[in-house]
């Protein structure tokens, strides 16, 4: 059977009209450009914060939740379930984190957020799979109602008056704190890198500080997160369990005129789905020792943008997570200066790209890009800093800026939100 659903699921795959692969080479040299580049950028504007430590540390940090949503939103539309709800299970899994870690600890928060996520999850696709209800309105019915079920349930559990929430500093807005989540750092490596790292010599110290991030102060849930993501390929794409999930969102009649059980693959991804972001919200919760309103700000659907910028592929979704992520950590770290480094990066990329649509023979393109690049020179040179409300919305700015590039090159597993019912080929 294994044959014949890969053969089901290639022919609902389009041709890729000749593109070439990217294998592992490419990518080397790619992220070897890619660190030239930043080193270079990093040395002629003297934004030293752009490569250090500090900054990688925090954009690590700022990118787990974000991918732990965009890796839940890859699950389930795999399956061919789209969960705008992501945000919604984040809610969840970041309120039964707080409520959960503060009478048990953090790991128990962490195990708290996953199960808040999974209910989340479990509505939705008791809604979608069961009921057919349209899933972009079950996903925004989902984000409402846990905006709304947190909110109350905060009020009651937190800031009741003569609550013993609230006597170990609990409020309607937020969560008592819960003790620390413990982190790891490498003996003696941290110290060698963080010494490579002041010496500011290009390339060499750049590195240094982009490592150095990967082995101080890292958190236990960070290292999960990274084996989730190894773990959710090989289940994917190197089982026959995930044969067949695939085969849910790419070709659901196919895969039931095979004997798959379509209803329970599509229930088992939504549910896998929430709970990774219930994990992502837990994260937040866990980062900060409590859970409070308004809390994941927008990152469930950051990774949502983060699934798609990821063409649906663990690999693609950790690069749009980092991307994200350091945007996010820049903004709250260095601010206006590095934001204002980066304009001359930006500058830099679009140039390339109008070369590049050039010699494609995209005119219109090539002068929308070349006039972009431009002003944002000018931008560079006419001013020494970026304003403190485009710094606070850059992560956002990047989200649509990286949708809007990769558009185009994107392709969603086939029946991704379409209805299906059971019997349908019959």
């Amino acid at each position: 059977m294994s044959t014949d659903l890969k053969s089901a699921t290639k022919l609902a795959v389009p041709g890729r009209g000749g593109r070439r692969k990217l294998t592992y080479p490419w990518i080397l040299l790619i992220i070897a450009v890619g660190l030239v580049a930043v080193s270079a950028l990093r040395a002629v504007t003297g934004a030293g914060d752009l490569t250090s430590t500090g900054q990688f540390g925090a954009a690590l940090s700022a990118a787990v939740p974000i991918g732990l949503a965009g890796l839940g939103g890859l699950w389930s539309e795999r399956a061919g379930v789209v969960n705008i709800g992501l945000e919604g299970m984040m809610m969840l899994g970041s309120f039964a984190a707080g409520w959960v870690g503060w009478q048990h600890g953090p790991w128990a928060a962490a195990a708290a957020g996953i199960l808040g996520g999974a209910l989340g999850g479990l509505i939705h696709a008791v809604a979608t799979v069961t009921f057919g209800v349209d899933h972009i309105v079950s996903g925004v019915a989902v984000n409402i109602l846990a905006l709304g079920a947190t909110q109350y349930l905060a009020t009651l559990w937190f800031g009741q008056e003569g609550s013993a929430a609230m006597a170990a500093g609990g409020n309607d807005k937020q969560s008592p704190p819960m003790p620390d989540m413990p982190t790891f750092t490498v003996p003696g490596l941290s110290d060698w890198l963080n010494s490579l790292e002041g010496h500011h010599w290009f390339l060499v110290s750049d590195v240094a500080g982009i490592l150095g991030a990967a082995v101080t102060s890292v958190s236990w849930l960070t290292l999960l997160t990274v084996g989730l993501f190894i773990g959710t390929f090989y289940a994917l794409w190197r089982s026959s369990f995930g044969l067949r999930l695939r085969s849910c969102g790419e070709a659901p009649i196919s895969a039931e005129t095979l004997g798959v059980n379509v209803y329970s693959y599509k229930y088992a991804a939504v549910l896998v789905s929430g709970a990774l972001a219930g994990l992502g919200g837990a994260f937040l919760s866990i980062g900060v020792h409590f859970y409070q309103d308004g809390q994941t700000g927008g990152r469930g659907y950051i990774g949502l943008a983060t699934m798609i910028f990821g063409n649906w592929r663990p690999g693609g979704v950790a690069m749009g997570a980092g991307l994200f992520g350091f945007m996010d950590a820049m903004q709250l770290r260095s601010g206006g200066p590095t934001v204002h480094a980066l304009l001359l990066g930006l500058a830099a990329l679009l140039a390339v790209l109008a070369l590049l649509r050039l010699r494609a023979a995209k005119r219109a393109q090539a002068a929308v890009s070349a006039v972009a690049a431009a002003v944002l020179i000018g931008w560079y040179f006419l001013a020494d800093t970026v304003p403190l409300e485009l710094v606070e919305a850059s992560p956002y700015i990047a989200t649509l800026l990286v949708l809007a590039l990769f558009s185009q090159r994107l392709r969603p597993p086939k029946a991704n939100g379409r209805p299906y019912r059971r019997g349908q080929g019959a």
